[in-house]
């Protein structure tokens, strides 16, 4: 039987100090205790300088330990437990004589790699024995020490002392090898958009078996074999046998944001595997990609970009009331522009994500086409995207519109003062946003209110609207500028023109189609939280607009509440209170119930998109 002998490491200061444990010889009894405190060393190799580190807040969850004689058995009349606290051994009972501690700790659960443990009667039998058959890497870390220490006796004033020399800590290293993974990738968004990495590991022999006395032995040929390296980067496997290399391969697989799958294989050595060693493969991954200019957005490059959200409820009211930071119009909820430093600012007005979405830019100085600038797998809800530009830094490829890939060196920032920009998406969500044709600009409105008081500071009929209602209003008013080009819409209003009349009561008859033009004209709104205290629930007029807190939470469903808003914005369309449009079947039960019945069509289809009735931002 092959066998290759693992040697306990100790630093030259652990062979120097020794420690002497002394007590006086216990009344009535005959030999000695003695405290050994575990260490554990770091795996050589690491990125740090070596080190030895206490066990203690690291603890083992497992400690089996055995005292041998000078013969290499087994003493059985001794008593020890292991203090997992302080990560200490304790002895008693020790005669005089030479000694070997031998220590094996576990840190996981060692079930969960099928590894046994045997009771020792002597030094060279088989103690840890890993699995025949080798199908996964381990899970728990492995360690092993072998100490050796003496016990003496001395005369002394009051009688015998009893003398323990031994090291002062014992050194535990780890019985496993690691074998480390990483890449480099030259495109950043090549690196963000991998679907799925891999090893493949090459035929090679493993021991399996870890006598008393640090000895290895036992081989078994682990077969090729493959394991993912998506959420693991490092494994842990039993020392190899002999001194044959590992060798294997390495896969990674990736997409591009044309839906393409490109996969690349890279093959690597590293020296066998001993004890405690970490070794590394690193990969430079040469791709198709690496000088492609888009911006490849993936859910992984979008959260390590760590961008903001607009309209949250942490956001001050300086922010969301400031006109120049927070307003938008609702035929165009998805704001895209160049900043002055050369970055894609990206800023989305809606309730809802949009999935699939290109952006194509088009620079007089590069070409007569659109480019494809930047794509994301994803626009999140009320997104405040930031990221830099790789056509001002660096020379990269582009694809066209008509199919075409140029090379376009850096270019200027000036060159952005000229561009135009349009957005692609093939999210059915973003087919009913670009049938808003007829965009109402919004912004928000405080009104004299205070949203930083628990009341919400009213001033008159105003309180503090808050960024729960922003969010709403955002809502309500895709909704509604998408509802007035509806040809459901149109058809309710020409069925029911003989019940539309103006300021001057039944008799003064509007025609639907003046209806129609008075809704779909551009209008600019200041809208703001209306204060219920003074039996007000809604305000509006010219470029005004409020509605009480109910309403802008329960308009999906609810034709009262429906019932204010479009009260208020039949004001806004310039009619009174003798009008259709406010106390009349308009307000009161066309444009109402046509909302309510009609929400499945509409852009923001539910109020879960927003489950504003649970946000604790609400005011009580």
């Amino acid at each position: 039987m092959k066998k290759s002998f693992w040697i306990t490491f100790l630093c030259s200061l652990m062979l120097t100090a020794c420690s002497r444990e002394e007590w006086m010889k216990p009344p009535g009894g005959e030999g000695s205790k003695a405290v050994f405190v575990l260490q554990c060393a770091d795996y050589e190799g690491e990125d740090v300088p070596s080190r030895l580190v206490t066990s203690k807040g690291r603890t083992y969850d497992r400690v089996v330990f055995y005292v041998a004689d000078e013969a290499g058995r087994v003493v059985t009349n001794l008593k020890g437990f292991y203090d997992y606290a302080a990560s200490e051994i304790h002895l008693e009972g020790l005669q005089e004589g030479d000694y070997t501690l031998l220590v094996l700790g576990i840190r996981g659960d060692a079930g969960q790699d099928g590894v046994s443990i045997r009771e020792l009667n002597n030094v060279s039998e088989p103690w840890l024995i890993f699995p025949a058959q080798l199908s996964k890497p381990l899970e728990a870390d492995y360690f092993y020490s072998r100490t050796s220490f003496s016990v003496s006796r001395k005369p002394g004033v009051d009688g015998a002392e009893i003398i323990v020399s031994a090291p002062g800590q014992i050194v535990q290293r780890r019985i496993a090898g690691r074998v480390d993974f990483s890449f480099a990738f030259r495109n950043p968004y090549v690196r963000t958009a991998v679907v799925h990495k891999e090893v493949v590991w090459d035929a090679v022999s493993f021991y399996t078996t870890l006598s008393g006395d640090g000895s290895l032995s036992d081989e078994v040929d682990m077969q090729p074999v493959v394991w993912p390296l998506d959420s693991v980067a490092s494994f842990c496997l039993p020392p190899a046998s002999g001194e044959v290399p590992l060798q294997g391969a390495v896969t990674v697989l990736t997409r591009d944001y044309r839906k393409n799958q490109i996969e690349r294989t890279y093959d690597f050595t590293v020296d066998s595997l001993v004890s405690n060693r970490i070794y590394r493969v690193h990969t430079p991954v040469v791709h198709p990609d690496d000088k492609a200019g888009v911006m490849f957005v993936t859910p992984m490059a979008y959260e390590e970009g760590g961008h903001a959200k607009i309209l949250q409820d942490e956001e001050r009211k300086e922010i969301y009331t400031d006109t120049r930071q927070r307003s938008f119009d609702t035929s165009q909820p998805l704001q895209v522009e160049i900043t002055d430093d050369g970055r894609l600012h990206m800023r989305f007005y809606s309730p809802r994500d949009l999935s699939d979405v290109l952006v194509r830019a088009r620079f007089p100085s590069v070409s007569d086409e659109y480019i494809d600038l930047a794509y994301f797998d994803t626009v999140p809800a009320f997104a405040d995207f930031y990221g830099q530009i790789p056509l001002f830094t660096s020379e990269c490829m582009y694809r066209t519109v008509s199919g075409k890939w140029i090379k376009v060196p850096p270019q200027p920032l000036t060159a952005a003062l000229d561009a135009s920009y349009e957005v692609i998406s093939g999210d059915a969500y973003w087919e009913k946003l670009q049938a808003i044709r007829h965009g109402w600009k919004v912004t928000f409105n405080l009104y004299g209110g205070d949203p930083d008081q628990p009341n919400g500071g009213p001033a008159g009929n105003w309180m503090g609207i808050r960024p729960v209602h922003c969010r709403e209003v955002v809502a309500f008013f895709l909704n509604f500028t998408y509802m007035i080009d509806m040809q459901e819409h149109e058809d309710i209003l020409r069925a029911n023109e003989d019940r539309l009349y103006g300021n001057g009561g039944v008799t003064d008859k509007v025609s639907a189609e003046t209806v129609l033009k008075q809704m779909r004209q551009p209008r600019s709104l200041r809208v703001g939280l209306v204060y219920t205290g003074n039996g007000v629930l809604g305000l509006g007029g010219g470029d005004v607009f409020g509605a009480y807190q109910g309403a802008w939470l329960s308009h999906y469903t609810d034709t009262y509440a429906c019932e204010v808003m479009f009260h208020e914005l039949g004001h806004v369309m310039g009619y009174s209170h003798d009008s259709a449009f406010t106390y009349g079947p308009w307000a009161q039960e066309l444009m109402n119930q046509f909302y309510v019945d009609h929400l499945y069509l509409m852009p923001i289809d539910s109020p879960d998109y927003l489950k504003s009735k649970q946000s604790p931002a609400l005011y009580k």
